[in-house]
């Protein structure tokens, strides 16, 4: 297996050095074609897969979905009924496999973790005054130890977008690599909101930028703003993470969050991951969606696969 994100410290050490070190290396990046970059993502789109290869995918995407709750009406029974269907998401269908994740609020991490205990699935949580992420960084760093204190497997977090686009890249550096310290052995998922960073040469800049300060992955969206993740910066983010693994040989995993609802949307991002970065991230330790409505289409796709009947939604549970 590839290096993992924890040795992302000791690569490209001069890079981070200094703040000027750090902007000269993330302005000299390439520029990003927004010509070519859409239309190679708008080409994939169009691949089709039919029968075996289409009921491997669903299953392979159900594995890798970060089943998620975040509103301020939360209670603890949503989220014991949300970790039930995480585990079995078809209660019809034991060979229908577990979500990856089950993702709430810290406030709700003991809770998740006892409705999915021994399942295999993980509980994620969101922290660092997610989603604005507009707090001190002790604030941030206490919210990172509440949620790991109460048992969240993979912690994730938002980058200050204001300090980022007023080019202080230093600081998210360090405030990335704080938060990975703060999380321990949980999983860090850094996450960009890529609708706010307003080009894809930020979003580039961004993804490098999150992996050089030790981001075991990166996530495009909070799923709170108008733009969330899209094939073109989710392609562009793949490509970021296959060129950091040549370049370093660490392996950081990739998450669009946001607007991600249907199967055929599901089955066009496992097309660009295959074809961009390579079947090596096609496992869930790799890849996820962030997604809350997703499941459903995915069940009711798999139903019909297995019935020849399209059951409508009505057979899978309400989130």
């Amino acid at each position: 297996m590839p290096t993992t994100a924890s040795s992302a410290a000791h690569v490209l050490t001069d890079v981070t050095a200094s703040d000027g070190a750090l902007r000269r290396f993330l302005h000299g990046l390439p520029g990003v074609d927004t010509v070519g970059l859409e239309a190679r993502a708008a080409s994939l789109g169009t691949r089709s897969i039919k029968t075996t290869a289409k009921a491997y995918a669903i299953d392979l995407a159900i594995s890798m979905v970060d089943l998620t709750t975040l509103e301020g009406a939360d209670t603890p029974g949503k989220v014991r009924a949300l970790g039930a269907k995480a585990v079995r998401p078809d209660p019809t269908d034991r060979t229908t496999p577990t979500t990856a994740a089950l993702c709430v609020y810290p406030d709700m991490v003991a809770t998740a973790k006892e409705a999915v205990a021994g399942s295999g699935v993980l509980v994620a949580s969101v922290a660092t005054a997610f989603p604005a992420g507009r707090a001190s960084l002790d604030v941030k760093l206490a919210d990172v130890r509440d949620a790991v204190a109460a048992g969240a497997d993979e912690i994730d977090m938002v980058i200050d977008r204001g300090a980022f686009l007023g080019g202080k890249y230093l600081k998210v550096y360090d405030e990335i690599v704080a938060v990975k310290e703060a999380s321990g052995a949980a999983r860090l998922k850094v996450i960009f909101e890529t609708g706010e960073l307003s080009t894809y040469d930020n979003i580039r800049r961004a993804s490098w930028l999150g992996m050089l300060a030790g981001a075991d992955f990166i996530k495009t969206s909070t799923g709170k703003v108008a733009v969330n993740a899209t094939p073109a910066n989710t392609l562009l983010m793949l490509e970021a993470v296959r060129d950091f693994r040549a370049q370093t040989g660490v392996q950081v995993g990739v998450k669009p969050a946001g607007g991600i609802r249907t199967t055929k949307d599901a089955i066009k991002f496992l097309v660009l991951v295959n074809e961009t970065a390579g079947a090596d991230w096609l496992d869930n330790h790799w890849f996820r969606f962030g997604a809350s409505s997703l499941l459903n289409d995915l069940l009711m796709q798999r139903q019909k696969l297995a019935t020849g009947r399209y059951s409508g939604p009505d057979y899978v549970t309400v989130d």
